[in-house]
C-alpha cells in the first residue's frame, strides 16, 4: 500500500480541488424581437416570443389589456 512521504498542507490540498469549480458566467444572446438579452434556446422573458412565435403571455401585456 503507498505511502506519502510528506503531509499534503491544506492549502495545496484546496488549490487542487479548486480548479475544478470556477465559475462561468451565462450565455447571453440577443432577442431578434425585442433586442433584449436572454439566454439562448429560451423564451424571452421580456415580450414572450420564441423562434418568432409568442410562445408565453408576460406581465406587461397582461396589465396593459386590463
Amino acid at each position: 500500500m503507498a505511502v506519502p512521504k510528506m503531509k499534503v498542507s491544506k492549502a495545496r490540498r484546496n488549490t487542487r480541488c479548486s480548479n475544478n469549480s470556477k465559475i462561468t458566467p451565462p450565455t447571453l444572446v440577443e432577442c431578434p424581437s425585442c433586442h433584449e438579452l436572454k439566454q439562448p434556446h429560451v423564451a424571452c422573458p421580456k415580450c414572450g416570443f420564441y423562434k418568432g412565435k409568442k410562445v408565453i403571455e408576460t406581465e406587461k401585456k397582461k396589465n396593459e389589456e386590463k
